[in-house]
């Protein structure tokens, strides 16, 4: 068995944005109200005909490019998303098809917010096992269509965009780029964040999730380091689920990761479920605020209560 690496990434947001005095004009709210609570101030939303596949093919292509690929170059397609409306086929499977790939293996995973960090594993793991030469990984979600907008707590929170990852084996004698995972669980709390019904819609207990992150998560992300060999205060990045602000700044001073470069793209993004951690850390990355070979922390968390953490190394 051999490492992996993200040999690079990539990531695609819809157009339009919506700003917090965009939804004043749809419920009762203010800017203020927003800012102060999450710390979002504008999100970006998909059109009617911008299904999830389409934004998951966005980032994607983005990540083929960087990485100087071909569309054959792949043979594992892994896309985690929870807002996909169609069963069949898959979104992996239209995604392969929109980039013009021939026979790649491609599955779907529904872990919500933790989704990206999910497949990103499941990825490591299949390249380390020899199931794949070279893995797509892409955290994808279109969360104004299953949003209520009527509800101002939640409807103020999502918006929608993708991010993109290649996997690949390192070279022999190289330090591996993708840290062991650590993942797992709370199912007592799945009712906490949930997409349900029919139409779909999102609803979430907000104190619960926060009482948890806050309390529980420090010490998952501490282990999370510990599994890598890499001391929180050597960590030149953290990027946490974007979910609030207020979660995401403490988070980051209680793991100890005081030298890091935190990622706040919820700020201008807003909670995009899956796409919220390779969306932050592209941006990072294409910035330069995270130079090649940096050790980051990605840490998922949300839908199911489910989380999985990882350092990687910034292609």
């Amino acid at each position: 068995m051999t490492g992996t690496r993200i040999a690079a990434l990539g990531h695609y947001q819809p157009a339009k944005v919506l700003t917090n005095d965009d939804l004043a004009a749809l419920v009762d709210t203010s800017d203020e109200w927003i800012s102060s609570r999450v710390g979002i101030r504008t999100r970006h939303m998909a059109g009617p005909d911008e299904p999830v596949d389409e934004l998951a093919a966005h980032a994607a292509g983005k990540a083929l490019a960087a990485a100087g690929l071909g569309p054959d170059d792949i043979d594992l397609v892994l896309v985690a998303t929870s807002t996909a409306i169609d069963r069949s086929p898959n979104t992996a499977a239209r995604v392969a098809a929109r980039l013009g790939m021939t026979s790649p293996a491609t599955m779907d995973l529904n872990v919500v917010c933790a989704g990206f960090t999910h497949a990103l594993a499941t990825a490591d793991h299949a390249v380390r096992a020899g199931a794949a030469r070279r893995a797509l990984v892409v955290g994808a979600d279109k969360m104004t269509e299953v949003t209520d907008w009527s509800d101002r707590t939640t409807c103020v929170l999502v918006g929608d965009g993708a991010g993109a990852a290649i996997v690949e084996a390192v070279e022999d004698g190289q330090e591996p780029g993708i840290g062991p995972v650590l993942w797992g669980s709370v199912p007592e709390m799945g009712h906490a964040v949930r997409i349900e019904g029919t139409p779909p819609r999102f609803a979430q207990e907000g104190q619960s999730v926060y009482r948890w992150a806050t309390q529980q998560l420090p010490a998952l992300a501490r282990q999370v380091c510990e599994r890598s060999g890499v001391r929180p205060e050597e960590l030149a990045g953290v990027v946490l689920h974007q979910a609030n602000l207020r979660i995401i700044e403490p988070l980051a001073a209680k793991i100890g990761a005081v030298n890091a470069i935190v990622a706040r793209d919820v700020i201008e993004s807003g909670n995009t479920s899956a796409a919220s951690i390779p969306l932050a850390l592209a941006k990072l990355v294409e910035r330069g605020e995270l130079p090649s070979g940096a050790p980051t922390l990605l840490f998922g968390f949300g839908g199911n209560l489910s989380y999985a953490g990882q350092v990687i190394r910034v292609p």
